[in-house]
């Protein structure tokens, strides 16, 4: 087992400051080296975003913070014009440091489909997307699976596929000369090699070489071998390698959960290289177990996914492609890689809904992003031609917002007036969320407007609109 690595969290500024230029020239748009260093520990800066560390006289001092800021868990990019990275974890538990990486999530094509099918599924794949408080969720490659193991059919499939998406591929099979034949169409798009064996090792490995490719080390339920099948490989000079212990659905899940998690704490805890390195989750292979139906191994396939999600893996592949099925993986794989320090937000600033006059109403809310994303999707229900003023609340709900003083009538003023709504409407009165009611008084002293209080509930706006605006002088 080879030496135990240094956490991330270990890592003092100090260190990497040593490394650092020492400049202080501010390029890298915080005022010091030693806060730049902070930033990079803490995971919000990266050591590249120091302009004078690319200088040829800081050469060795660069290569050796890689060194020291280089993750238990090796990051491996798939793919070409468009790339996915896999792995680059530091830590074993979220709350220890931000997970990075989300883990891609790829949907399977087969080569027993006809063209027009695969060519349909992949227009599928890649057209997938869905709008989440204010970020697009997709899927993010293709697995070309050879299922009929001839070579002239699994070459037609890549060929498909890399004609008509230029998403990443993984190419799918245990046969050497199958993987050649789909490597001669798609080798220049940096494929991932599924999968070197104890069986098939020496000439999949060849392969991963000559096409310089990252290749999947697998051993379905055997640790110890999947440990000797990667050294071996790398003793072949395979650095990119994405590791399979196996995934084993109904009964086998808890073996698989116990598996993917000794790797990781391996690698995060006792610094094991060999196991430092990215882990494919397969559930995708509860479709080859027992005879079920299609609506059981969806929902095998769908809770295998969120779990293996969840205890480490770093690369999906699924067959469902249904909504109810690939959704839920994705919001809950956004949710688990937003840095917990950090409430998920919106940029501030003044939103115009409709074609809003001079006499239509001037909203206001915090810029946590569900809050806005509600808000502006019960002003759109309720089809109100509007201003939304959004304020900058540290990522805060109104609510808490304006408990942690993060919302108070200064900072509701200043908004008013660098918004500029000021110019756009003839009346000066501003509809304040229910839930900061008790900030009127303050807030008509500190910006001139007069206040009208909202619903606590945004679904409440069309009605208020519609019962009380205009208000009515002397109210």
């Amino acid at each position: 087992m080879s030496e135990k690595k240094k956490g991330i969290r270990e890592i003092s500024p100090i260190d990497v400051y040593k490394l650092l230029p020492r400049t202080n020239c501010g390029e890298c748009g915080v005022p010091n080296c030693m806060a730049f260093a902070t930033k990079v520990v803490n995971g919000e800066a990266v050591a590249g975003g120091c302009p004078p560390i690319h200088d040829s006289q800081y050469k060795d001092s660069f290569i050796k913070l890689q060194e020291l800021l280089a993750p238990p868990v090796k990051a491996i990019t798939i793919g070409s014009d468009r790339k996915i990275t896999v792995g680059g974890k530091h830590v074993l538990q979220r709350h220890e440091f931000t997970y990075q990486y989300p883990p891609p999530i790829a949907i399977d094509v087969s080569d027993d489909m006809d063209a027009a099918a695969i060519n349909a599924r992949v227009h599928k794949i890649a057209g997938f997307s869905y709008g989440y408080i204010g970020r697009t969720l997709t899927l993010d490659a293709i697995a070309v699976r050879s299922v009929t193991g001839d070579v002239d059919r699994f070459k037609a499939a890549v060929k498909v596929v890399v004609e008509s998406s230029d998403l990443p591929l993984i190419l799918c099979t245990h046969d050497p000369g199958v993987m050649k034949a789909g490597l001669d169409v798609a080798g220049n798009r940096h494929p991932l090699i599924y999968a070197a064996t104890s069986k098939n090792w020496r000439a999949m490995a060849d392969l991963a070489v000559s096409h310089g490719c990252p290749l999947v080390a697998s051993a379905p339920g055997d640790l110890s071998l999947l440990r000797s099948l990667v050294k071996t490989l790398q003793a072949c000079g395979i650095t990119d390698i994405v590791l399979d212990p196996g995934t084993f659905g109904d009964e086998g899940l808890a073996g698989t959960v116990f598996s993917f998690t000794a790797i990781r704490k391996a690698a995060c805890r006792d610094g094991d290289s060999l196991f430092g390195l990215p882990i494919l989750g397969t559930p995708i292979s509860v479709w080859t177990g027992q005879e079920l139906s299609d609506e059981v191994n969806r929902w095998q396939e769908v809770y295998t996914a969120s779990i293996l999600m969840t205890r480490y893996a770093d690369l999906l592949i699924m067959h469902s492609l249904d909504g109810w099925a690939v959704l839920p993986q994705l919001i809950w794989r956004f949710g688990l890689y937003t840095d917990p320090r950090k409430p998920v937000s919106v940029e501030p600033g003044l939103r115009i809904f409709g074609n809003p006059g001079p006499d239509a109403p001037v909203f206001i809310t915090s810029n946590y992003a569900l809050t806005f994303f509600t808000v502006e999707s019960d002003i759109k229900a309720a089809k109100i031609d509007c201003y939304l003023i959004v304020t900058e609340t540290g990522g805060l709900s109104v609510e808490a917002a304006v408990a942690g003083r993060y919302l108070n009538a200064e900072k509701i003023g200043d908004a008013l007036r660098n918004s500029g709504v000021q110019e756009k409407v003839t009346h000066r009165y501003l509809i304040l969320p229910g839930l900061a009611a008790r900030l009127s008084g303050e807030t008509e002293e500190a910006s001139g407007w007069q206040i009208l209080v909202g619903p606590r509930d945004s679904s409440g706006i069309g009605k208020m609109i519609r019962e009380h605006w205009p208000p009515q002088e002397g109210n």
